[in-house]
């Protein structure tokens, strides 16, 4: 049994369809225009698309160019009663697998369902050597480091079997990354990767998201939807910030966990369940139990496999590497070096508090205001300069830019990092600094006070004579 999605703009055409292919056994949806299609598409999933072309607010063939472009990896079967030579030429170049004019019989429905589901091997295949091949460049950049060779290496291991992994690490390590990873090694056909940020939906939605709704079951639930379990399949569930998922929440994914199955909100069917799952935090969830903020038994269920990633400045032998990694993948192709001397030890130096994410970030910063071919130099960076600990040992001092700095902000920038890279200790980030507390304190209450008027600003003239 295969779940093909039908859509048609016109209900009667709808209904002789789901009349045809619910005969045969087949799992049906239904949308009456392309957008809704394309959200039903990444939401639930489907094995084949029949769809009318002449849709309002988005064609049958941009509907097409769209499932291409999100490599969702569904065969798109066309019917249409405006059949031109043209259309169907069109069709067959954007990729669909087959054409019918309407009116239509049923056997030669049945025949193209048969043909593009044979179709949809060669087609989920072709996404799953595009993704590995993605996985494998990825990693190239990530796993460099000995410190990361062994983040590899353990991500490999469990890979190999069907443990839950929960992948610790400050925000920005590149959990995520990992976590594709690990999906790729263990999955040799196109079975989706499913991501969710639990900081990210309101409480009174995550339920919902997670583990799907029935029609009705509340304000707005319009039509049934499946959750992010049930759209996993037999893939991986990556959950990202999970040290934020509520404790109703959390029994409710205990209970998934334990049960291999899920009902959704408003539902009372059990829906078994067959996806990996994957959990990340930038959090102590442990210090979050004692505190109780997280059930411990849902932890221990979590951990079954930890691998913590180290922040970038524990493994400063990736940041060359990363950078290049970067470069390549902003469309710039580089001949020789990507970095100066000089700029690489300025990247080297920096605590990078943000890690792989701020180094990306800086990155494409330098690359839009590069004025030249590479290498990246130390002016290319001079934003980094207004942080602490970015200066090259042995190098050049801070450089106040031409166009002058916010020096309150830069103090409140200063402290924020400081409280940042010792997880809010506050004596701590005073030694960071090299000030005593009362000192700290003070700058803490600039921090603080975000109503002051009038920020200092110090400008230095390009020519004294100006």
């Amino acid at each position: 049994m295969s779940k093909i999605l039908i859509v048609d703009d016109e209900a009667k055409i709808r209904t002789i369809l789901k009349i045809i292919l619910g005969s045969a056994g087949h799992q049906l949806l239904e949308a009456e225009n392309g957008r809704d299609a394309l959200s039903l598409l990444e939401n639930e999933g489907a094995d084949l698309v029949i769809s009318d072309i002449r849709m309002e607010g988005m064609t049958g063939l941009e509907m097409l160019t769209a499932i291409r472009e999100k490599e969702l990896g569904c065969p798109v079967v066309f019917i249409t009663a405006f059949a031109t030579f043209e259309s169907a030429v069109e069709a067959l170049r954007l990729g669909a697998v087959d054409y019918l004019v309407k009116p239509f019989e049923e056997k030669d429905v049945l025949l193209a369902v048969e043909r593009a589901l044979g179709m949809r091997r060669v087609l989920a295949e072709n996404v799953r050597l595009r993704q590995e091949f993605a996985a494998k460049k990825e990693g190239e950049g990530v796993f460099h480091s000995p410190l990361m060779q062994k983040v590899k290496g353990l991500a490999e291991k469990v890979a190999a079997t069907d443990a839950t992994v929960l992948l610790t690490g400050e925000s920005g390590t590149g959990k995520e990354v990992v976590a594709r990873f690990i999906h790729q090694v263990r999955h040799k056909k196109a079975e989706r990767f499913v991501a969710l940020n639990c900081a990210a939906i309101p409480p009174n939605l995550l339920e919902a998201e997670l583990f799907g709704h029935e029609r009705g079951a509340f304000t707005g639930a319009e039509k049934a939807r499946a959750g992010k379990f049930e759209f996993a399949a037999a893939g991986t569930l990556f959950l990202d910030e999970i040290g934020e998922m509520p404790l109703d929440a959390q029994v409710k994914l205990l209970r998934a966990i334990q049960e291999k199955s899920i009902q959704r909100v408003g539902g009372n069917q059990d829906i078994p369940i067959s996806c990996r799952l994957v959990c990340a935090t930038n959090r102590d969830l442990l210090r979050r139990v004692r505190e109780g903020a997280f059930r411990e038994d849902l932890y221990y269920r979590l951990a079954v496999f930890p691998i913590h990633i180290p922040p970038l400045r524990e493994r400063r032998e990736d940041i060359a590497p990363l950078v290049g990694h970067c470069v390549c993948r902003l469309g710039r192709r580089p001949q020789g070096e990507v970095l100066t001397g000089a700029a690489q030890r300025l990247l080297e130096e920096y605590p990078w508090p943000g890690n792989v994410r701020e180094l990306f970030n800086s990155v494409e910063r330098a690359l839009i205001l590069k004025e030249g071919e590479l290498p990246l130099n130390l002016d290319d960076f001079a934003g980094l300069s207004l942080s602490p600990g970015s200066r090259p040992q042995g190098g050049e001092p801070f450089r106040i830019p031409p166009s002058g700095i916010d020096y309150e902000e830069l103090q409140r920038s200063i402290v924020r990092q400081a409280l940042q890279l010792t997880q809010g200790n506050q004596s701590s980030a005073a030694r960071l600094l090299r000030v005593s507390r009362t000192r700290f304190r003070t700058l803490l209450g600039l921090l603080e006070d975000n109503q002051k008027e009038g920020a200092r600003y110090i400008v230095i003239r390009r020519n004294p004579k100006e």
